[in-house]
């Protein structure tokens, strides 16, 4: 990988962080809803795709702890729990995500891959 590249992956994450912490540190009336895309999931997103599970991780528990039950947080916890070889986390988000889709009337990629994940074990 190029100086150049790895200079503008470090940016992005640097960006992503900073925009993470900004959201963090915003107050939110009561009465609207939460960020449709928080920050701290996309970062997590982010350092997935840059082979970084382990920070990826603290970044979608981070979303979790704030917004529960979010979908997109809780399969990427789940994805890089298991990247990062944390099997019990990685179960645990992955049993969480289908037990809150319990009902989903629609079979998701995610979905697919936390059965698959907990077949695994």
């Amino acid at each position: 990988m190029g100086c150049t590249r790895r200079g503008k992956l470090a940016e992005a994450v640097s960006s992503m962080a900073l925009a993470a912490q900004k959201e963090a540190e915003t107050e939110k009336n009561a009465v609207t809803p939460g960020p449709l895309k928080p920050a701290r999931e996309q970062l997590g997103q982010l350092l997935l795709e840059l082979n970084q599970p382990a920070r990826a991780l603290e970044e979608f528990e981070a979303t979790l702890m704030k917004e529960p039950n979010r979908f997109r947080a809780m399969a990427g916890a789940a994805r890089a729990a298991g990247m990062a070889g944390d099997g019990e986390k990685a179960r645990r988000y992955s049993e969480q995500l289908l037990r809150v889709c319990a009902n989903a009337d629609t079979e998701r990629p995610e979905l697919q891959e936390a059965r698959r994940r907990l077949r695994a074990r």
